[in-house]
């Protein structure tokens, strides 16, 4: 008789995981199945194993400029080999930490394929053979993979996805990048720290596009001091690959050569097909179609994280993930406002934002004052050597509350937790007390400034 569980996940990413020891902790019966590495994308070919390799080229960067603090530490330079295996370290570690995580709170974990029928059963194909299992609800936490066009297909030697570009066995002489979001800036960062010559083309009018016009402009001027070449605005039209080195056609008749391209326009959710066409599940485009509650089209199923399409952010899926629990448990919650899940960008400098940008606001009709403060005038930023970039905070003119926050700087990502306690807020500044000196207070003086009263921001004429 097939062993039954009241909450079966599929998929173990950061939202698969998360729901499922939500539901574990609601006293829930809980089995989680996952046809890979425990951790998903995030923890194995995403957010960890970036971070991982960012960390160690920001280190490299901080001890090749070490005669600006004053310093002589002789040659620095990278060890790919040791990095790849810091690197690896780091993930393993974590993907067993993960594993015991869910163990330790009561959840079965299957290693397969799981296959989701109607009545709540769900086949579980491996290497051993298969089982099946019934569960009461479930939910599908299946990811993304890499967007792959069709015109130039991955080869998984000279024309790669992110996950090829985090494991390179050497670091290549040059790599162009095509696309300028998230995916592609970050890479960009790691490779050209390690001495490749990286260039990054984007369709769109800026990088990072999906932030205020400034942010792309700051970014393409700070990113070319560390040799990262930017062409925004440009279409690739063709890659032809060959004997180890590519050539990248753009619209304009541009020709670019280069050892690797990093194909980064993007992910694209990932659901099983007999699933999909098993529960009969309502999709928008490859991704799984649900509600506030996350409920899918079908009774008992439902869905989440980068299989939904929404934020493709390990902590949106987070989000999702508690909505989805307590639902499948029988507590109503519903996932409300998208725009307060943050957005980080681990470059050099940095980009974080979150609530309305400002362009956001104008297309909603909403009037606003931005208060601003750089950190060329914060006196722990000066002292690191870190006074690139500024913060804009967003006022609505109607009723003063706090719209939204963007910040690009050294570190300004481990400042987002405090920005998204500030959108909606309409506190009184001057009773919020900020410690000095630390790099938090510029997000102070512009917020400050949204209302006309920074101390250390001139006045505007």
């Amino acid at each position: 008789m097939a062993e039954r569980f009241d909450v079966v996940v599929i998929g173990s990413g950061p939202g698969g995981y998360a729901a499922a020891i939500r539901c574990a902790q609601r006293k829930a019966s809980v089995a989680v199945v996952e046809k890979g590495d425990v951790g998903g994308t995030c923890l194995n070919t995403g957010c960890i194993p970036s971070k991982a390799l960012l960390a160690s080229v920001h280190f490299l960067t901080l001890a090749k400029h070490a005669n600006l603090m004053g310093l002589e530490i002789g040659e620095v330079k990278p060890n790919w080999g040791k990095m790849q295996s810091r690197k690896d370290a780091i993930v393993v570690g974590f993907r067993k930490g993960v594993a015991g995580l869910v163990q330790s709170n009561g959840i079965k974990l299957y290693a397969g394929r799981g296959i989701v029928r109607p009545g709540g059963k769900v086949r579980i194909e491996a290497a051993g053979g298969a089982q099946e299992i019934e569960a009461k609800k479930v939910i599908l936490a299946t990811g993304s993979a890499p967007i792959e066009i069709g015109a130039f297909k991955f080869d998984g030697k000279t024309i790669i996805s992110s996950t090829e570009a985090l494991s390179l066995s050497a670091i290549p002489a040059s790599m162009v990048i095509i696309g300028g979001g998230i995916i592609g800036c970050e890479m960009a960062c790691v490779y050209a720290a390690v001495g490749c010559k990286v260039t990054i083309v984007e369709a769109l009018e800026s990088i990072l596009p999906n932030e205020d016009a400034w942010v792309g402009a700051l970014m393409t001027k700070e990113l070319k001091k560390i040799g990262i070449e930017s062409m925004a605005g440009q279409k690739v039209t063709g890659v032809a690959a060959g004997a180890g080195r590519a050539k990248v056609s753009l619209a304009g008749g541009t020709v670019l050569e280069a050892e690797k391209v990093l194909v980064a326009v993007g992910r694209r959710a990932v659901c099983d097909k007999e699933t999909v066409e098993g529960l009969g599940l309502a999709m928008n485009g490859p991704a799984i179609a649900v509600n506030e509650r996350m409920e899918t089209s079908a009774a008992g199923v439902y869905a989440l994280g980068d299989a939904v399409g929404t934020t493709y952010l390990a902590h949106g899926a987070f989000m999702e993930a508690e909505v989805a629990a307590a639902n499948a448990c029988a507590q109503r919650e519903e996932m409300k406002a998208y725009h307060l899940v943050p957005r980080a960008v681990y470059t050099f400098p940095e980009v974080a934002s979150v609530g309305r940008s400002e362009k956001k606001c104008a297309d909603m009709g909403i009037a606003t004052y931005v208060g601003k403060a750089n950190f060329r005038s914060n006196g722990r930023s000066v002292a690191h050597n870190e006074g690139i970039g500024e913060v804009r905070v967003i006022r609505n003119t109607a009723d003063d509350a706090i719209m939204g926050v963007t910040m690009v700087g050294a570190t300004v990502t481990e400042m987002l937790g405090a920005a998204r306690a500030l959108i909606g807020s309409r506190e009184k500044i001057t009773e919020m007390c900020f410690p000095h000196p630390t790099v938090s207070e510029v997000l102070k003086e512009a917020w400050e400034d949204a209302f006309g009263i920074s101390l250390h921001v001139p006045p505007r004429r």
